[in-house]
């Protein structure tokens, strides 16, 4: 398997360098003006690696929105989130993307209208999470979270056989994501404690079915 290190130079395209949700979505937006399908890689160069925040906003995003309803995605965004995950864990500066994953595409048109849909989200969240308890988004404690993470990860694959399941863990680790870019500590530990009630109700739904 090849592997490709994204963070080492921009390339040619947009760069953008999101300090909100909104900024992020604007991103994506302008991404898909620009590309007529959007790459895994495409969004990574676009966002660039001034903080993991907004490349675990964008998995999230993406499964919240229509197009997690796709079966497979969101286990594919689950390995991506794992694979940034690792590198939180490791203190990484630049970030390495399997190239089975980086050239994973969809059209720009369907970027566009989830990036649409997203942006009243996107304003909700800015006005309502800012820096509180910043120490939790840094240290020591970011990579506690990686590990946090990595967890909400191994539990999307089994809980895609419930509808919408699936969305619970991601939109925990997408909420830590804007925890670490809003440097929200506050918002992290809740994200972890509301991550792992959905995640055993949709488990014991899951043996239950």
């Amino acid at each position: 398997m090849g592997w490709g290190l994204m963070g080492m130079h921009q390339g040619d395209g947009i760069c953008c360098d999101p300090h909100s949700v909104a900024d992020v979505v604007d991103c994506l937006s302008r991404i898909a003006e620009e590309h007529g399908s959007v790459s895994v890689g495409d969004i990574v160069d676009g966002l660039g690696t001034r903080t993991y925040g907004p490349l675990l906003i964008i998995p999230a995003l993406i499964d919240l929105s229509p197009l997690g309803a796709i079966p497979g995605l969101p286990t594919m965004l689950a390995i991506l989130v794992a694979i940034l995950a690792v590198q939180m864990l490791r203190g990484a500066h630049h970030l390495w993307i399997p190239d089975v994953v980086e050239n994973r595409a969809i059209s720009s048109q369907k970027l566009a209208a989830a990036t649409r849909r997203l942006r009243p989200i996107a304003r909700w969240l800015d006005r309502h999470f800012h820096g509180r308890m910043t120490y939790l988004t840094q240290g020591r404690a970011v990579r506690i979270a990686a590990l946090i993470i990595l967890f909400f990860c191994l539990t999307v694959p089994p809980l895609e056989f419930l509808p919408l399941a699936a969305s619970g863990p991601m939109a925990a680790i997408g909420a830590f994501g804007l925890a670490l870019l809003v440097r929200d500590g506050a918002l992290m530990l809740f994200a972890g404690a509301v991550g792992l009630g959905t995640v055993i109700i949709a488990a014991v739904q899951l043996l239950g079915g």
